[in-house]
């Protein structure tokens, strides 16, 4: 009877333990050399910014409010933000903050993220 309440009491330390503790993936990579098969045109992003997934829809709307194409910003950016996990600050430029972002290239070599 004891041995039962202790493995019980086991798993559900182990259980909350790993509940409680956060998993990093480490960065995402696409493109050539990335191996994610959707494009990163001339280079290979990775991730590392701290948006969640879910946060990207919003700063990206925000980042392209102000563009008179903004289906295609939107696009691109949304695209963009789910790869690095990040989006710069303001409507335009400031990529520096987000360098997989900011180094993401199409295959002419022009900038992929708005």
């Amino acid at each position: 009877m004891a041995s039962k309440v202790v493995s019980i009491l086991v798993l559900a330390f182990l259980l909350l333990a790993a509940v409680a503790v956060p998993v990093s993936a480490g960065p995402r990579q696409r493109g050539k050399n990335g191996g994610g098969g959707a494009g990163g045109g001339g280079g290979s992003p990775s991730g590392g910014g701290n948006l969640k997934p879910w946060e990207c829809s919003p700063k990206c709307a925000s980042r392209c409010s102000q563009t008179q194409y903004k289906k295609a910003c939107l696009t691109f950016c949304n695209k963009c933000c789910a790869t690095c996990l990040c989006v710069p600050p303001g409507f335009y430029g400031n990529k520096g903050a987000c360098p997989c972002y900011n180094n993401w290239k199409t295959k002419e070599g022009g900038p992929k993220c708005p």
